[in-house]
């Protein structure tokens, strides 16, 4: 079962794009150095709707605009429950580990660094997260996007043992 979102199942205008972070890299050559930027893009609706992706250009523009390509095409929807996620989520990518967690109705968004745009893109609207391990925007945001795709609702979770709904809400 696959949460795979496509963009054109949506209104193009209906999707929000915010730059997470430029990086100006480097590539050094025989006749000196080759510099090109690296954009961190995430897409969403706001609505459980989102896609996180990084773009490369000579121009800080052109980059942008890749990124924003690529994260259209790596749109996920998240499951989720009222304003919050349904439960607890850890995700690990390089050395950045990422930690969500539900909170209560009014909380906002608590979660610093390159995560507060991607769960703000994906509709969340009270969360507690925290980044662990490695600084790196790059592996932050990607854990960050890993954290929302492993996130399941208590249906998809019930069909994969085989059990009820009710049978799995009350483990919980």
């Amino acid at each position: 079962m696959s949460r795979k979102a496509r963009f054109e199942d949506y209104e193009a205008d209906e999707f929000e794009e915010r730059v997470i972070h430029i990086d100006r890299v480097k590539k050094t050559v025989k006749g000196g150095q080759i510099i090109s930027f690296r954009a961190l893009v995430a897409v969403g609706n706001k609505k459980g709707v989102v896609g996180f992706a990084v773009g490369k250009a000579r121009g800080t523009p052109d980059a942008i605009r890749k990124g924003v390509e690529r994260a259209k095409k790596s749109l996920v929807q998240v499951p989720l429950s009222g304003t919050t996620l349904p439960h607890e989520v850890t995700a690990r990518v390089g050395g950045a580990t990422v930690f969500m967690r539900p909170a209560s109705r009014g909380t906002g968004v608590i979660a610093g660094g390159p995560v507060r745009p991607i769960v703000e893109l994906a509709g969340v609207h009270d969360v507690l997260a925290k980044c662990l391990g490695s600084e790196s925007r790059l592996n932050n945001a990607a854990a960050a996007f890993d954290a929302l795709r492993a996130v399941r609702n208590p249906e998809e979770v019930a069909e994969l043992r085989g059990k009820t709904t009710d049978e799995v809400l009350a483990w919980s």
